[in-house]
């Protein structure tokens, strides 16, 4: 990891781990959940709120006016909309991304929630995708939350990834495994 990078992660860990403090304190955390949602899909659409978050032209006090603005639109929690004051003082913004990954990682953790990251070869349909969750639960004791995407260049099959473990099942895999087999034998 970068210096930078890892510095910025730093930063959000702090303002993350703050943030949920709060949100513990004052029994709030689908509240404060809900407010990340609405953050982050608010990030993903506008290209405006990213380059205001990353700017370093922009003057400090109108980031703060306009992420006051954007967070008082957005109905954010109090403490949410303080935060992001406090982070536009700061001069902070710029990792938002981070916070609210750390954030979510966070709350997760406190829910003893999992993410599976799972690839495809073409959509899972909600019965398969169900199927699934119960499966990696059971093999690893906590709530699963699957985030699917698609990938046909596996061909079929999974790949499967939670924490640092990983599964995979795909074709792919196999044809590869299959050529490095024949390889050693001629």
């Amino acid at each position: 990891m970068s210096e930078p990078a890892s510095i910025s992660e730093g930063i959000a860990e702090r303002y993350a781990t703050a943030m949920f403090e709060i949100a513990l304190e004052s029994k709030d955390l689908d509240g404060l959940e809900a407010s990340l949602n609405d953050l982050a899909a608010a990030l993903d659409e506008s290209a405006d709120l990213r380059e205001l978050i990353s700017s370093p032209v922009i003057a400090r006090s109108d980031q703060k006016a306009a992420m006051a603005a954007v967070a008082k639109k957005m109905a954010l929690s109090q403490a949410m909309q303080n935060v992001l004051g406090l982070m536009a003082d700061k001069r902070r913004l710029f990792v938002l991304p981070q916070m609210i990954k750390a954030l979510r990682a966070k709350i997760a953790e406190h829910r003893g929630e999992v993410t599976a990251d799972v690839v495809s070869a073409k959509a899972l349909t909600k019965a398969q995708s169900d199927k699934l969750a119960k499966t990696l639960a059971t093999k690893f004791g906590k709530n699963i939350t699957i985030k699917a995407s698609v990938d046909e260049s596996i061909i079929g099959g999974l790949v499967v990834k939670v924490g640092s473990k990983m599964i995979d099942t795909s074709i792919a895999a196999k044809l590869n495994s299959l050529q490095n087999v024949m390889k050693e034998v001629g």
